[in-house]
């Protein structure tokens, strides 16, 4: 198995166990942290063992090989062709740059903002406390911050590119190509590989990632999904970072 198969279990699992809540045979982010799950062994136990991980009203997203098909007990939200991508062009091949931008590091104090700006842009699930799982950098106009990029999933030798987004009155003046360059420098002078995911529908974002040297390298599925009933829950350990 590649480390970046299934990505979330590899890294629910290793270098961010301590961000993590298990049951079984499945793992889940912390729920503040986000709903990014995952199976480490087949579905039918995966389910079973993640139900325990779920409030009755909490979502949880797996990456699937394919599409979700309907299951007793659980509500389909929502759902997308996932495309990963990593890239393997070295930063110094990359030719678009713009460093006119001042960036700002973002922490706690900024977490209300990175959340408006991402519940407004959808560009994945994000937390109140995701700016945790590695650096995320922002651009602001004036105090508002309109812009941000950063880090989450962590696996041997790789980090994930990721909440890319722009405030929509602000697309247009490279912005995130200038904050996915300075994540990217960061993730390689670490001696690491970036890589992201992106819905397979997301056409200007892809291009936007082949231009930065990403290549596709995987393509499934991910779902969205809730309980629709209450379940007996095992025994479940915790850890915390």
């Amino acid at each position: 198995m590649h480390t970046l198969d299934n990505v979330i279990w590899q890294a629910l699992t290793t270098r961010q166990a301590g961000f993590s809540r298990a049951s079984g045979s499945a793992r889940k982010f912390l729920s503040d942290l986000g709903p990014l799950s995952a199976f480490g062994d087949g579905e039918a136990d995966g389910f079973q063992s993640l139900a325990a991980l779920l409030g009755d009203q909490e979502v949880g997203v797996l990456f699937l090989e394919r599409p979700y098909e309907a299951r007793e007990g659980w509500e389909w939200i929502a759902g997308a062709t996932l495309v990963q991508m990593a890239a393997v062009q070295a930063i110094e091949a990359v030719t678009h740059s713009n460093g006119k931008h001042e960036l700002a590091e973002l922490g706690s104090c900024d977490s209300p903002e990175m959340m408006e700006l991402t519940h407004l842009t959808k560009p994945g699930p994000f937390g109140r406390r995701t700016h945790e799982l590695g650096t995320y950098l922002g651009i602001r106009h004036g105090k508002r911050l309109v812009a941000m990029a950063g880090e989450r999933l962590k696996v041997q030798g790789f980090t994930e590119v990721s909440a890319v987004c722009t405030h929509p009155d602000y697309l247009g003046r490279g912005y995130a190509s200038t904050l996915m360059l300075e994540v990217m420098r960061r993730i390689r002078d670490r001696h690491e590989t970036p890589f992201l995911h992106v819905r397979g529908d997301n056409e200007r974002a892809i291009a936007l990632y082949e231009r930065l040297g990403f290549r596709t390298r995987w393509t499934g599925h991910f779902a969205v999904l809730k309980k629709t009933k209450r379940d007996v829950r095992p025994n479940v350990s915790f850890e915390s970072a």
